[in-house]
């Protein structure tokens, strides 16, 4: 099962894009106000105040505020700069829904701007934060797979395809986690056929991952479940050749030598 250290680095130099170069670190407009979101504003002190509550960690409250510069300004400047703070916002305040929302409406209006790639990589690791245990449906995990491989596509030189090339890796292991889950319950209820499915799964579309050389082993247990001692040979043969010094395989070749060793050859 894989560890969930999902916390994107947001804070490298270029992500805070629209904040940067705007010299707001020192504001604090309409300090103390609150619940007054829907008065009609002027767009710079509505984006001032959104800014003044994401610095003191409000996070829905900040949303909110960039949400409505864009309502009330939506052709400014400011509306656009708003849109991607308004997701980065919502991510931080963890509701990836909102985030996922306001940057696909960010990439809608505005597709050729230079700070798309944030927005695709904002959609994509809204989906990631999300990945639970492999006991729940993994969904969520083959969606941040396919805004990742997004990403990269449109975007492959940039610091977010790096970061999508190693979170990609991270959700597939995680993808064949939940194949290895479900082939060993399959395999514990004697459904052998349906383990070994799921087993091939994880070695043909998952060879990279860290649950291969287990699902070689589960493999070998099945076929000598099966009365199929030749299919187990080979199969640990793989095993050997493609990771000799795992615990999978010493575990392999012992059950090999007790289940199934290979006839001595006949005399003379």
């Amino acid at each position: 099962m894989m560890t969930r250290v999902f916390r994107p680095t947001l804070f490298r130099s270029g992500l805070l894009i629209v904040a940067a170069g705007l010299a707001l670190a020192g504001c604090a407009t309409n300090k103390g106000k609150k619940d007054q979101s829907y008065i009609a504003r002027d767009v710079e002190t509505l984006y001032l105040v959104a800014k003044d509550n994401l610095d003191r960690q409000q996070y829905k409250t900040a949303a909110a505020m960039f949400d409505e510069v864009e309502r009330q300004h939506p052709y400014s400047i400011w509306a656009r700069r708003a849109q991607l703070m308004s997701a980065f916002s919502y991510f931080v305040a963890q509701d990836y829904a909102e985030a996922i929302g306001a940057a696909q409406r960010f990439l809608s209006l505005h597709p050729g701007s230079r700070e798309a790639p944030y927005a695709y990589y904002m959609i994509a690791v809204s989906y990631y934060e999300q990945i639970s245990g492999v006991q729940r449906d993994q969904k969520i995990t083959q969606q941040a797979l396919d805004a990742f491989g997004e990403l990269i596509r449109r975007y492959p030189n940039t610091d977010y395809a790096a970061d999508a090339r190693l979170k990609i890796d991270l959700a597939r292991d995680h993808l064949a986690g939940k194949e290895m889950e479900v082939g060993r319950f399959y395999q514990n209820q004697g459904l052998y056929l349906a383990a070994i499915s799921r087993f091939r799964t994880v070695i043909d579309q998952y060879d990279t991952t860290s649950h291969t050389p287990e699902a070689l082993h589960r493999l070998v247990e099945t076929y000598l479940a099966l009365g199929l001692p030749e299919e187990a040979r080979k199969t640990a043969a793989v095993l050997g050749n493609n990771y000799p010094g795992s615990k999978w395989y010493e575990r392999s070749y012992a059950l090999i030598a007790k289940k199934a060793p290979r006839p001595a050859p006949a005399a003379g």
